[in-house]
């Protein structure tokens, strides 16, 4: 499906943002861990939350759809059920990678994982690689691909050193963690921490060392059974920085973003775009917090000028969904915006480096890919033109948001990618545009 997104005028109003795909992913799971049923408030019915009800569902759990909330009624910590055919992870990365660690430890039952043609694209090694040492066995295509075959065994307890930063890794290691004495993961630098504050929430032994600088020592003990109260999910930051860009970049914009989640974790990219001169108000949560809830905020959004800013590889992880807006501010940006250490971009629904770089040079920026990252020289704005999604729903919105920004416009080809995280997205701006 292609979509026109043309120039616009000032964007105005108050809109909630999707809830946050981050934490209803981990609801869902660990609703299906647990001994009692869970509710969930907002959770966010796209097409990767849906794949990860399905899929909690093949397991054995049982999901009810009230409307304004859904009810997981779980089959407890050591009782998912071995399904007869693969479980489809559809488009869902978060999902592929943390299932296995609450998989892994299912005694004597196996579990084939298997997505679209992405997912077969993303490989799954670095989870397998730690659940091999904690005792578990992984088969997967090529060794390291979807589709894979997780074998469930009594697993042991290891301190892990993630290779790379990945909040995901470092989930799918913490949640196989809940059968051992002690799992200690090793972050280089600190990663989004949605599972830990959500298995503490649920009686979870956790502790976590370090700063927020040099990074976290997360560490999970023993535990017999997983209790949620009510989880309210929050609004999605990810989702809502394609309005922040938005309302930074169309001129005599202000825009009022209501309930979205400011998990320190997550809200890199705030950071960032108030560095390079945006203005962006909201009740930031300190860094290096830990608690058993998720912090909610508004967000106030006013257009103004930008400088351009470089983004190095510290902080790569807490703003890993947002750097192709960042790439997009920088053509309009003052000076030459650079974004460096950011390589796992290169594994994500598209390699994000080459369809980000491709995608805005076609629409006039003046960007040069690097190989674990980009250079954009600012020149006050951009053409426009035509931007193909790729299947990337970030890639798609990325376009939308360009094409607001820009002097002629811009096609979106493939805008039907957006389903996957923010279904409603031209609908909500409808609503704020003038």
């Amino acid at each position: 499906m292609n979509v026109r997104f043309g120039p616009s005028g000032p964007l105005r109003g108050t809109i909630g943002v999707p809830p946050d795909k981050s934490i209803s992913h981990r609801a869902a799971l660990v609703g299906a861990m647990a001994s009692e049923p869970v509710r969930v408030r907002n959770y966010l019915p796209a097409a990767d939350t849906r794949s990860t009800l399905e899929a909690i569902q093949r397991v054995g759990a049982i999901v009810e759809d009230r409307g304004a909330e859904i009810v997981i009624r779980g089959c407890g910590l050591r009782n998912a059920l071995s399904p007869t055919c693969a479980i489809d992870v559809g488009n869902a990365g978060t999902l592929m990678r943390l299932l296995p660690g609450w998989l892994a430890f299912q005694q004597g039952r196996s579990f084939m994982l298997d997505g679209d043609e992405s997912i077969r694209r993303r490989p799954v090694d670095r989870i397998a690689e730690p659940l091999a040492r904690m005792g578990a066995r992984i088969e997967a295509r090529e060794s390291r691909y979807p589709p894979f075959t997780v074998h469930g065994a009594p697993l042991h307890g290891i301190e892990y050193e993630l290779p790379v930063a990945s909040g995901q890794v470092k989930s799918c290691v913490l949640l196989a963690g809940l059968v051992t004495d002690e799992t200690t993961v090793i972050e280089p630098v600190p990663t989004r921490d949605h599972t830990e504050r959500m298995l503490a929430a649920a009686g979870v032994p956790v502790r976590r060392e370090g700063d927020p600088v040099a990074g976290y020592r997360s560490t999970v003990s023993n535990t017999d059974e997983l209790e949620l109260e009510p989880i309210d999910v929050p609004g999605d930051l990810s989702s809502a920085a394609f309005l922040i860009a938005a309302g930074v970049l169309v001129r005599d914009s202000r825009l009022i973003l209501e309930r979205v989640g400011v998990n320190w974790t997550r809200s890199g990219f705030l950071r960032i775009v108030e560095r390079m001169g945006a203005i962006v108000l909201w009740d930031a949560e300190p860094p290096g917090t830990f608690e058993a809830r998720e912090p909610i905020a508004d967000i106030d959004v006013r257009n103004a000028p930008i400088v351009s800013t470089t983004v190095e590889a510290d902080e790569v992880p807490l703003a890993i969904d947002e750097l192709p807006l960042v790439a997009l501010l920088g053509c309009f940006a003052e000076g030459e915006t650079v974004v460096r250490g950011a390589g796992e971009l290169r594994l994500k629904e598209s390699d994000r480096i080459a369809t980000v770089v491709d995608g805005l040079r076609g629409l006039g920026a003046d960007i040069e890919a690097l190989p674990d990252g980009f250079v954009v020289t600012g020149a006050g704005g951009l053409r426009g033109g035509v931007l193909d999604a790729h299947g990337d729903h970030r890639l798609a919105l990325l376009g939308a948001v360009a094409g607001l920004a820009s002097e002629e416009g811009v096609e979106v080809v493939g805008m039907e990618a957006a389903e996957v995280s923010y279904p409603d997205f031209a609908a909500d701006l409808a609503t704020v545009t003038s």
